[in-house]
């Protein structure tokens, strides 16, 4: 063997070596540039392309909003829920609780719905309905600041001042910076004190 072919040989091992890590590097990318791609497909949830445990968009998740608002308000994609809040928002009570009590079957963990369900029948003078809808919402949601409100406001309809008083500090808790629900519950309950709501709080 001559001194050329001896330094030639390492050379050539040191080049096969380097083309094969390149290789291996090179699929590595590709594979995983792949999987990336098909896994985002997977898990993310495109308009009009459901997945199960899904919504179809963002903006079908119903939206808490205050009752001022209703009307202005995203709709949901159920109609009857849809057709309850415009109900609401219009002062229309019984038609409110005939399109949300539907609703509520349908969606036994929603709430809004029962939140809603109470204002409706609080507004009627029902408050033995009312309260055990607001009630229903704070087991589904302990945090749920429009529930806490309108059930503060019907333990002071009652004279319940000591249960009024506890959803207003639970407002406090919550709410860590100022919110309407707060502000409202603590404004009827001053002038409750005062008398300005003898016949009870509309």
């Amino acid at each position: 063997m001559s001194l050329n072919d001896e330094s030639a040989a390492p050379m050539m091992i040191r080049r096969i070596v380097t083309a094969g890590a390149l290789g291996v590097l090179t699929g590595t990318l590709v594979a995983y540039s792949f999987v990336a791609s098909t896994s985002r497909e997977r898990v993310i949830p495109q308009p009009g392309n459901a997945i199960a445990g899904w919504p179809s968009a963002v903006k079908d998740w119903p939206i808490c909003t205050t009752m001022a608002f209703l009307a202005d308000a995203p709709a949901p994609l159920d109609p009857d829920f849809a057709a309850g809040k415009r109900a609401l928002a219009v002062n229309d009570w019984h038609g409110a609780i005939a399109a949300l009590i539907p609703v509520a079957l349908r969606d036994a963990r929603n709430a809004d719905i029962q939140s809603y369900l109470g204002y409706a029948y609080r507004r009627l003078g029902q408050l033995g309905r009312a309260l055990k809808h607001y009630q229903q919402a704070l087991a589904l949601n302990p945090r749920h600041r429009g529930a806490h409100e309108h059930l503060g406001e019907a333990y002071l309809v009652l004279g319940d001042f000591a249960r009024a008083e506890e959803h207003l500090a639970a407002l406090e808790r919550i709410c860590l910076i100022p919110c309407e629900e707060y502000d409202e519950l603590k404004r009827l309950f001053a002038e409750y004190n005062i008398g300005a709501y003898p016949g009870g709080i509309q």
